[in-house]
Protein backbone atom coordinates (compact mmCIF):
# COMPACT_ATOMS: atom_id res chain seq x y z
CA UNK A 1 0.00 0.00 0.00
CA UNK A 2 1.20 3.52 -0.68
CA UNK A 3 0.66 6.19 0.76
CA UNK A 4 1.17 10.16 0.60
CA UNK A 5 2.19 12.67 2.83
CA UNK A 6 1.42 16.38 2.04
CA UNK A 7 5.38 16.11 0.12
CA UNK A 8 4.39 13.59 -1.94
CA UNK A 9 1.13 14.86 -2.69
CA UNK A 10 2.58 18.30 -4.02
CA UNK A 11 5.75 16.59 -5.90
CA UNK A 12 3.11 14.70 -7.48
CA UNK A 13 1.05 17.20 -8.46
CA UNK A 14 3.40 19.17 -10.40
CA UNK A 15 3.11 17.39 -12.77
CA UNK A 16 6.76 17.79 -14.07
CA UNK A 17 8.81 15.28 -16.08
CA UNK A 18 9.43 13.97 -12.57
CA UNK A 19 6.22 13.84 -11.73
CA UNK A 20 4.97 12.56 -14.29
CA UNK A 21 7.47 9.80 -14.61
CA UNK A 22 7.05 8.43 -11.02
CA UNK A 23 3.34 8.48 -11.59
CA UNK A 24 3.54 6.30 -14.61
CA UNK A 25 6.31 4.17 -12.98
CA UNK A 26 3.68 3.44 -9.45
CA UNK A 27 0.73 2.47 -12.11
CA UNK A 28 2.70 0.14 -13.91
CA UNK A 29 4.13 -1.30 -9.96
CA UNK A 30 0.31 -1.72 -9.21
CA UNK A 31 1.02 1.03 -6.15
CA UNK A 32 -2.08 3.56 -7.82
CA UNK A 33 -3.92 5.26 -6.74
CA UNK A 34 -2.26 5.92 -3.45
CA UNK A 35 -4.04 6.26 0.18
CA UNK A 36 -3.96 9.84 1.69
CA UNK A 37 -5.01 10.53 4.55
CA UNK A 38 -7.62 13.72 4.97
CA UNK A 39 -5.44 15.23 7.33
CA UNK A 40 -2.75 15.79 4.80
CA UNK A 41 -5.27 17.84 2.39
CA UNK A 42 -4.27 19.82 5.46
CA UNK A 43 -1.76 21.21 3.58
CA UNK A 44 -3.88 23.33 0.39
CA UNK A 45 -3.99 26.64 1.12
CA UNK A 46 -8.08 27.30 0.32
CA UNK A 47 -6.80 29.45 -2.62
CA UNK A 48 -8.14 27.62 -5.85
CA UNK A 49 -5.05 29.00 -8.06
CA UNK A 50 -2.46 27.63 -5.75
CA UNK A 51 -4.43 24.18 -5.10
CA UNK A 52 -5.63 23.81 -8.86
CA UNK A 53 -2.92 21.06 -9.39
CA UNK A 54 -3.31 19.56 -5.60
CA UNK A 55 -6.97 19.22 -6.20
CA UNK A 56 -6.48 17.14 -9.44
CA UNK A 57 -3.90 14.96 -8.04
CA UNK A 58 -6.53 14.22 -4.85
CA UNK A 59 -9.36 13.18 -7.53
CA UNK A 60 -7.01 10.22 -8.58
CA UNK A 61 -6.31 9.11 -5.34
CA UNK A 62 -8.02 7.17 -2.89
CA UNK A 63 -8.27 9.94 0.21
CA UNK A 64 -9.58 8.32 3.45
CA UNK A 65 -12.01 10.67 5.19
CA UNK A 66 -12.52 9.28 7.97
CA UNK A 67 -10.24 8.71 11.19
CA UNK A 68 -11.07 5.69 13.10
CA UNK A 69 -10.14 5.77 17.24
CA UNK A 70 -8.13 2.99 16.43
CA UNK A 71 -5.88 4.71 14.03
CA UNK A 72 -5.83 8.68 15.74
CA UNK A 73 -5.04 5.80 19.61
CA UNK A 74 -1.69 4.22 17.58
CA UNK A 75 -0.83 7.74 15.65
CA UNK A 76 -0.69 8.80 19.28
CA UNK A 77 1.55 5.82 20.71
CA UNK A 78 3.74 6.00 17.51
CA UNK A 79 4.32 10.33 18.57
CA UNK A 80 5.06 9.15 21.83
CA UNK A 81 7.51 6.36 21.07
CA UNK A 82 9.27 8.19 18.70
CA UNK A 83 9.62 11.47 20.76
CA UNK A 84 8.36 13.46 17.67
CA UNK A 85 6.50 14.29 15.06
CA UNK A 86 3.31 15.96 13.96
CA UNK A 87 -0.20 14.31 14.82
CA UNK A 88 -0.75 14.87 10.94
CA UNK A 89 2.92 12.74 10.40
CA UNK A 90 1.64 10.14 13.15
CA UNK A 91 -1.38 9.10 10.94
CA UNK A 92 0.10 9.19 7.51
CA UNK A 93 2.19 6.28 9.41
CA UNK A 94 -0.33 4.61 11.15
CA UNK A 95 -2.43 4.47 8.35
CA UNK A 96 0.59 3.20 5.97
CA UNK A 97 0.74 -0.32 8.85
CA UNK A 98 1.36 -3.27 8.45
CA UNK A 99 3.80 -3.41 5.65
CA UNK A 100 3.26 0.22 3.82
CA UNK A 101 4.95 2.56 2.18
CA UNK A 102 4.94 6.57 2.45
CA UNK A 103 6.12 8.72 0.22
CA UNK A 104 7.29 11.73 1.72
CA UNK A 105 10.16 14.71 1.90
CA UNK A 106 10.32 14.05 5.11
CA UNK A 107 12.36 11.47 5.87
CA UNK A 108 13.68 11.84 8.94
CA UNK A 109 10.62 12.95 10.73
CA UNK A 110 8.44 10.42 9.27
CA UNK A 111 11.25 7.85 9.73
CA UNK A 112 11.68 7.94 13.35
CA UNK A 113 8.02 7.44 13.73
CA UNK A 114 8.28 4.63 11.05
CA UNK A 115 11.18 3.17 13.17
CA UNK A 116 8.61 2.51 15.98
CA UNK A 117 5.70 0.96 13.29
CA UNK A 118 4.83 -2.07 11.54
CA UNK A 119 7.21 -2.36 8.53
CA UNK A 120 6.60 1.31 7.55
CA UNK A 121 8.74 2.51 4.93
CA UNK A 122 9.40 6.03 4.09
CA UNK A 123 10.79 6.93 0.57
CA UNK A 124 11.71 9.89 -0.49
CA UNK A 125 9.88 12.00 -3.20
Amino acid sequence: MLILDSGGVSFLAKRDHDAVAAIRALIRHGAWPPLVPSVVVESTTGVQRNDAAVNRLLKTCDVREDLPTSLARRAGELRHLAHRGSAVDAVVVASAEPGGVVLSGDIEGLGALASHSKSVRIERV
